[in-house]
């Protein structure tokens, strides 16, 4: 067996043990499921790196808890679920630290163009330095030093909140490029109701003022306080959110409560140049 039908096999036994655990709660409760929170989970590293964990809670229980339950269901195997993503291309993140922000070089009255090239199509950001100059700059300074590069978007909401999370080398919501941001651009008209529009990109953090590399894509109205620096929109890909989201995501982990996409999201390569 490949790996990658071995990859899917393993995802579709998830989604279907993940199916199972909700329709026994479902039916030990006597009632719909409701979600009665959206926890921004703190994740604070050395050197500055951060998280934005989306813990969804169903009444009483914690993430840690709906992962561990036990399945109520038939053992049998559940049907195999398509990766609707290609291959990653060959290569490792680079993992780079630096001790400091970069020195701001960015045009802040030009719109920057973002790029990301995925496994399962590309993605493009408009990027506004006028709004967010220290975070453009940044992310101008890392797609440069190919620190983006070969990364997984290691993190998917599909409840409650509805985004898509990249920028961690590690894959593991703790990883950063060493230095933290300031928020910027909080007092967005656009967020400041509490709801992050369809197509914000915004800055993950694990509290003020500790901005790093990992950023949330939004594919669906969510939410959320404003509190996570806006600073561009998706202008062309949004279909290849809507398709990562339709692919799901996995049960959440007993540690982070992180729940990743079932379809293999790597950032094979992320450029950054003025729009035209």
């Amino acid at each position: 067996m490949s790996s990658k039908e071995r990859r899917r096999k393993e995802l579709a036994r998830a989604k279907y043990e993940r199916q199972q655990r909700r329709r026994a709660e479902r039916a030990r409760r006597g009632r719909r499921y409701r979600v009665v929170a959206a926890v921004v989970g703190v994740v604070v590293v050395a050197g500055g790196a951060t998280g934005l964990a989306l813990w969804l809670g169903g009444d009483d229980d914690s993430p840690s808890d709906a992962a561990s339950s036990p399945s109520d269901g038939p053992t049998e195997e559940a049907p195999e679920v398509e990766d609707p993503c290609a291959e990653p291309a060959a290569g490792e993140p680079s993992g780079d630290q630096w001790d400091e922000e970069p020195e701001l070089t960015v045009d802040t009255g030009a719109e920057q163009l973002m790029t990301l090239a995925t496994t399962c199509g590309d993605i493009q950001l408009t990027l506004d330095p006028e709004a967010a100059p220290r975070t453009v700059n940044s992310f101008d300074f890392l797609a440069g030093e190919g620190f983006f590069d070969h990364t997984p978007c290691h993190r998917l909401t599909t409840e409650g909140i509805y985004v898509l999370q990249c920028g961690d080398p590690t894959g593991t919501g703790q990883g950063g490029p060493g230095y933290e941001l300031p928020d910027e651009n909080l007092d967005a008209p656009e967020v400041g109701e509490g709801v992050y529009p369809a197509g914000t990109v915004a800055m993950a953090n694990s509290g003020p003022d500790t901005g790093g590399s990992q950023f949330f894509l939004v594919y669906q109205d969510s939410e959320l306080p404003p509190n996570y620096t806006p600073f561009g929109e998706v202008t062309g890909g949004l279909d290849v959110l809507e398709k990562i989201a339709e692919a799901g995501a996995t049960a959440p982990d007993p540690t982070s409560g992180n729940t990743a996409p079932n379809a293999t999201v790597v950032i094979d390569e992320a450029t950054v140049e003025p729009a035209a």
